[in-house]
């Protein structure tokens, strides 16, 4: 059942005493779903929608999560509008805008555009989450790199000029957020950057796996790997198998768990003696104030 005001309630000949009882759970003041009823985020966003102007629209961290990525936490509620209405909230923040909102729908709510919620979300995140947003994006098919890049060259809103800075940092063809974080941690350690997720094949053209981070140069593959305890035996196995024959043909396979990442430098440094290993002689990792800032506590994803 989709939420509903209290004064719809009133009109089906629900009192507004029945509404504050047991049958029934309160989402914001005036607005009602079933107590049976658990809201995900579409119930949250259409409960929110009731509340406010006509024309608003998910946007920022909110059209984020509506595009499958949630950096940070479900409350405030961003929206975006072109009315001059104030919304003061603590659960609700409305974002006034001038220019004309390109609105499209998402399971059947009103949101803006990949590319506009990219910039939107500069305004709130980091330079490693907003890479991390970025990277979803292209690699969920929202958008492509070439129209992000075009249309953060002929924007003027505000956050572009960070978006831009962080763009120079987003790379095709990334699989998950938690990929970009160690690729991330390991170039802002100044290790040289890794080659996101292509396909291995042995000397004879035999396909070995398609993995996550590769040093080609050095034969050195990071593989970050936070759900294993998910998949089935069968994928298990295959993982387990597929490991094994990157390291019968030379590489050095280094695997990233998620108990791993509250320690990322220990990451790098594993990475940085792999590497060392065969052959490269660059500095060793810098850990400066920003990596500490960025990579020292896990983002919460």
């Amino acid at each position: 059942m989709l939420p509903f005001t209290s004064a719809q309630g009133r009109d089906a000949g629900i009192s507004d005493r029945r509404l504050e009882g047991p049958g029934f759970r309160r989402l914001f003041r005036g607005v009602y779903v079933p107590a049976e009823v658990e809201p995900d985020l579409l119930c949250w966003i259409k409960a929110a929608l009731l509340l406010l102007p006509s024309d608003a629209a998910a946007s920022h961290l909110t059209a984020l999560r509506l595009y499958g990525l949630e950096l940070r936490a479900l409350f405030p509620l961003h929206f975006s509008t072109n009315t001059t209405r104030h919304r003061r909230r603590r659960d609700l923040r409305l974002h006034r805008r001038r220019g004309l909102l390109n609105v499209l729908f998402r399971s059947g709510v009103p949101c803006l555009g990949p590319d506009r919620t990219y910039v939107d979300c500069a305004t709130i995140l980091g330079i490693v989450e907003l890479v991390q947003a970025a990277e979803h994006l292209l690699n969920a098919a929202h958008t492509s790199y070439d129209e992000m890049k075009a249309y953060l060259e002929r924007t003027h809103i505000d956050g572009v000029l960070r978006a831009r800075r962080a763009f120079a940092l987003v790379r095709e063809h990334v699989e998950s957020p938690m990929e970009t974080l160690v690729r991330l941690a390991l170039v802002f350690a100044r290790l040289p950057e890794p080659e996101p997720n292509p396909d291995l094949r042995d000397a004879g053209g035999r396909f070995l796996g398609r993995c996550d981070l590769v040093y080609r140069a050095y034969r050195v593959v990071v593989e970050y790997d936070g759900a294993w305890h998910e998949r089935s035996r069968k994928q298990r196995a295959y993982d387990r198998t597929r490991r094994e024959n990157l390291e019968r043909d030379g590489w050095i396979v280094i695997v990233v768990l998620d108990d791993d990442l509250p320690r990322l430098r220990q990451v790098v440094w594993r990475v940085h003696r792999a590497l060392a290993e065969r052959g490269y002689d660059g500095p060793p990792p810098v850990f400066n104030v920003m990596w500490a800032r960025w990579f020292d506590r896990r983002p919460a994803i």
